[in-house]
């Protein structure tokens, strides 16, 4: 019986971070719909615009980016194609591997960055506030 209620505590935990999550990025899409971006969207313009790549360039693998912000391959690629024309990225092939990409903000990229994050933050705070 014990070991029925621990697995039932278990189970009622992670349903609620899902509904968290889910609570959190519908919130975030509502944000940031004004600034034309939506949570995933963000998400990538703040990993570029945190610091520097794991080589200490300024552009990003799409691989490294891929591994931070837990979207498919295929769906990043969509999503940067997106970033790129409408000009808040730009991509160039890397000099050391020809099939790697890199990708890296636009001057536009990152005045939105700047402009947004705090939008960004503060539903993070409420959220995870309200969640205790």
């Amino acid at each position: 019986m014990a070991a029925k209620k621990a697995e039932q505590g278990l189970v009622e935990q992670w349903r609620g971070i899902l509904a968290l999550h889910a609570r959190t990025q519908c919130e975030l899409d509502r944000a940031l719909h004004g600034h034309g971006l939506c949570a995933s969207d963000f998400e990538v313009l703040d990993v570029l615009a945190e610091g520097t790549a794991a080589d200490g360039g300024c552009a990003y693998r799409v691989q490294e980016i891929s591994d931070r912000v837990h979207l498919s391959q295929s769906a990043l690629s969509r999503l940067i194609g997106r970033l790129e024309k409408d000009g808040l990225v730009e991509r160039a092939m890397c000099s050391q591997d020809r099939r790697g990409v890199r990708v890296a903000l636009t001057a536009k990229g990152r005045t939105l960055h700047g402009e947004v994050r705090p939008v960004q933050r503060a539903v993070l705070a409420r959220m995870l506030d309200e969640a205790g």
